[in-house]
């Protein structure tokens, strides 16, 4: 029998199309101005940067949102013209955050957010198919963290991560005439971060951050082939027709520098730039019990799929004006890279050179509760495909767009 070859692509998603699967969507107030870090009026700035929460200025800071993300990729075949899109639902990052001052030089939060994932659907007899018809994937970040501050100017910061995933994923197996579910629902990770506060004075606020890298691994994957029962002895199947698998995919590390500076009581500028080591991406291995479906001549139930990512940068900046008491303005506009060239390109991941449009309001109440809306159109710029690992070339496509709702409590 043929050895089948599957472009894997475990527990990635494609949300955002450049920087890999990373979804740059864990504050409202922070899209509207870029996804900038160097803000801590609220919780919020503890997913980027944990010494953040010594400058809150509140005793007790709640924060909570979500997002609204539609994206559309369309991949041609240049030579038949044949054309297919993709017909992936919105996906909804969330995200919620507690900081609290234990005492005016120790503060202790907490952060949960979903900075991976996002489902792709594709057409069931689009050319790719054999390399992906859907992808689902979700994961979730659970960060309990500490501040201390150094100096009524500096404050240190450390969280500690732990991650849970899920992955379901459908593809095609024309050779064996049918379809191949890939599904886990227990994949875990552990990793830190770390960071550096700064207010100099009263115009600045300098953030300094470190994010390690977090390896999901799947060790009770789930492998069901929706095929004819007489190939199961063949392929080593149980009566369901299913095997099982494991595998590490490694969430990358990222460092990020953040200034903000009041140019007056009124407005503020901000600029971010983040380092992301998708370097250690190199290649993704599914280890199958049983089957033998992999591309390793010394172990056919092992399929290894390169993938070649290269470490990225991204350029941020934003904007805010206090347009009165109670209404803040947003701007912003940042430039992210794809971390794989275009013989990498691979259609369960789709990554593109992408410039991104931001812009808000954030509303003041009473109390101290607080509203923020945010919105994002996202120019990713055509790519070539010429992926010849997976026999897939041509020309990609994309756009999307992103909505969000924040709300936050301060009690002072």
């Amino acid at each position: 029998m043929k050895k089948i070859l599957i472009s894997s692509s475990l527990l990635a998603g494609s949300m955002l199309f450049a920087g890999g699967f990373r979804v740059s969507l864990q504050g409202v107030k922070q899209l509207a101005m870029a996804h900038t870090s160097a803000h801590a009026e609220d919780a919020s700035v503890t997913f980027f940067n944990p010494a953040g929460m010594s400058f809150i200025p509140s005793k007790l800071s709640v924060v909570a949102g979500g997002f609204g993300a539609k994206s559309e990729v369309t991949y041609q075949n240049l030579n038949t013209l044949e054309s297919y899109t993709t017909d992936s639902p919105m996906g909804t990052p969330l995200y919620a955050a507690i900081a609290y001052k234990v005492m005016p030089n120790l503060s202790v939060g907490f952060n949960f957010s979903t900075p991976f994932g996002s489902t792709i659907e594709w057409p069931q007899d689009w050319a790719g198919r054999e390399i992906v018809q859907r992808l689902e994937l979700k994961s979730f970040y659970f960060q309990p963290m500490v501040s201390v501050k150094l100096a009524p100017w500096a404050s240190f910061g450390a969280s500690y991560i732990y991650a849970k995933g899920t992955v379901n994923w459908d593809k095609a197996v024309t050779q064996l005439g049918g379809t191949l579910n890939l599904k886990d629902e227990k994949a875990t990770g552990h990793g830190m971060g770390f960071g550096f506060y700064f207010q100099p004075d009263a115009k600045w606020d300098i953030s300094i951050a470190y994010r390690s890298p977090v390896d999901m691994e799947a060790k009770e994957g789930k492998a069901s082939f929706d095929i004819s029962p007489a190939l199961y002895s063949s392929l080593g199947l149980d009566a369901n027709g299913q095997d099982n698998f494991t595998a590490t995919l490694p969430l990358v590390e990222e460092y990020t520098i953040g200034l903000t500076y009041k140019v007056t009581p009124k407005w503020l500028i901000s600029a971010d730039f983040n380092y992301h080591g998708w370097e250690r991406y190199s290649q993704l291995t599914l280890d199958f019990e049983k089957a033998p479906i992999g591309n390793q001549a010394s172990d056919p139930t092992i399929l290894v799929s390169p993938k070649n990512f290269h470490n990225t940068k991204t350029f941020r900046v934003g904007t805010q004006y206090q347009l009165t008491d109670m209404i803040a303005g947003r701007l912003g506009w940042y430039y992210d890279e794809s971390p794989y060239e275009d013989e990498y390109f691979i259609p369960e991941t789709p990554s593109f050179d992408t410039n991104v449009i931001t812009g808000g309001l954030g509303f003041k109440f009473a109390r101290g509760f607080g509203v923020d809306v945010a919105g994002a159109w996202a120019m990713p710029q055509s790519r070539n495909v010429e992926n010849a690992n997976s026999n897939f070339f041509g020309q990609a496509k994309a756009k999307a767009y992103y909505v969000g709702l924040g709300l936050s409590y301060n009690a002072f």
